[in-house]
């Protein structure tokens, strides 16, 4: 591992198990599609990135998270737990592998570019923590330059309040934090729309 890592959390295309909310109006099936082409975009906008581990889950989706593998990118589960114990543990393990500075995104975001990635990375050679708000009350990025549980730990995720929990947490620990620009996901059909016609 080199000193900067990215890590994307990703799950199994799935129908039924991704994009759940976007479900309600497509249908179990199409909402799968609409995930498999939201992160073929958003690791397309990525393949210049050398050094990325495709974090996945459920743990047995390894031959179907291959699929979106670039040669010199990496595959590791992200196990068991809530979302922060995952987060937790693929940052640690980022650590002890040798990374200085790591970044972790999601997959909901198509937006995301290597620029994004690389201002997270400047960032954290004089912040904390690094963090990019959504406009859903959450956060697309969390960059760090050391391993940090207490962000991570009895989070309310998947609510308004992730980055205003998670950024309390970080003053409460008196890290420095830096706040990159505001994106959003595509979890719900206008989402989809938006991203379908910025697409065109």
């Amino acid at each position: 591992m080199q000193n900067e890592a990215l890590i994307v959390f990703l799950k199994a295309p799935r129908p039924g198990a991704v994009k759940t909310r976007l479900a309600e109006s497509l249908g179990t099936e199409a909402a799968c599609a609409a995930y498999r082409q939201v992160v073929q975009t958003l690791l397309r906008h990525l393949a210049t990135l050398p050094n990325v581990e495709l974090c996945f889950t459920p743990d047995d989706a390894a031959a179907e998270i291959n699929l979106w593998r670039h040669k010199t990118w990496n595959l590791a589960p992200q196990g068991d737990g809530d979302l922060g114990s995952r987060l937790e543990r693929a940052s640690t393990r980022a650590f002890a592998n040798g990374a200085q500075r790591i970044v972790i995104i999601g997959s909901d975001c198509p937006v995301v570019s290597p620029t994004d990635i690389e201002a997270a990375w400047s960032a954290l050679r004089t912040h904390d923590v690094v963090l990019g708000p959504a406009t859903d009350g959450g956060y697309w990025l969390v960059g760090l330059r050391a391993a940090q549980p207490t962000l991570f730990a009895d989070i309310s995720w998947s609510t308004r309040a992730v980055l205003r929990e998670t950024l309390d947490r970080a003053r409460a620990a008196s890290l420095t934090t830096h706040l990159l620009r505001e994106l959003s996901d595509v979890d719900t059909l206008s989402d989809w729309q938006q991203f379908l016609a910025q697409a065109k």
